[in-house]
């Protein structure tokens, strides 16, 4: 029995040699499928690093006002006195307080 010929020949004989090879095409197709259409894709993988990052920045402006949530307590703990005048405009009795606003620009 004769041999026929492929008639898709002459159209793989005009692609790179690289496209011609198998391994090269299951290569190609495997890292396509992970970059675009895995779970874990390129895409979904830099949205999370941005969140990480995002997370940390949080976690280091949470722990800031941690850090000053703590100096207010322990000087509210120092001058209970002072801490009562400045927030709650507390004064002893036969004493008159004048509260001054300073304007913002």
């Amino acid at each position: 029995m004769a041999k026929r010929p492929n008639p898709l020949q002459p159209l793989l004989e005009r692609l790179p040699k690289p496209l011609r090879n198998k391994y090269f095409l299951t290569l190609s197709l495997f890292l396509g499928w992970m970059v675009f259409f895995d779970n874990h894709d390129l895409l979904t993988q830099i949205r999370l690093q941005r969140t990480v990052n995002r997370m940390h920045e949080d976690k280091a402006m949470y722990e800031q006002r941690i850090e000053a949530a703590k100096q207010d307590r322990l000087d509210l703990e120092v001058n209970k006195e002072k801490f009562a005048r400045e927030q709650y405009y507390m004064k002893k009795s036969g004493e008159e307080v004048f509260i001054i606003e300073e304007e913002e620009d």
